[in-house]
């Protein structure tokens, strides 16, 4: 017997806001998700994204409160391209969600940037650069 990585749990405190912003990212969350407490979206490769909110999180860990300031998880997003990374942050950033770091060519060979959902977890965006062997 062998445990095996099959998801990613993110807690979001406004469900709606959440599927939304990962929806604008190509997660295919089913209809009706935005009102659910639970909801999950397939990955490339079967993993899965999954989000509950708060009150969920609550009613099986009586007590529990999220934690302060955000930033404890990030996910990484490849892009086809460098020009997507520029194309996805703009889009993000245009609906009003926060960048983090603006789009740049990072020292080791990708097109590097930096969103943060609804509750402050960074989604990182990176290409490789024309050249970088990745």
């Amino acid at each position: 017997m062998s445990p095996r990585f099959d998801a990613i749990g993110l807690v979001a405190s406004d469900m709606a806001a959440s599927v939304t912003f990962y929806r604008r990212l190509g997660f295919a969350f089913p209809e009706g998700a935005e009102d659910a407490p639970h909801a999950e979206a397939e990955l490339p490769g079967g993993l899965r994204l999954l989000l509950d909110t708060e009150e969920t999180v609550r009613s099986f860990l009586p007590g529990w409160q999220p934690p302060a300031g955000g930033g404890r998880a990030s996910l990484a997003l490849r892009c086809d391209s460098p020009s997507e990374v520029d194309s996805v942050y703009e889009t993000l950033v245009d609906a009003g969600h926060h960048g983090e770091l603006k789009p740049w060519d990072a020292f080791w060979g990708q097109r590097y940037a930096v969103v943060l959902d609804p509750d402050g977890n960074g989604v990182d965006l990176f290409a490789p650069l024309p050249g970088a062997g990745q």
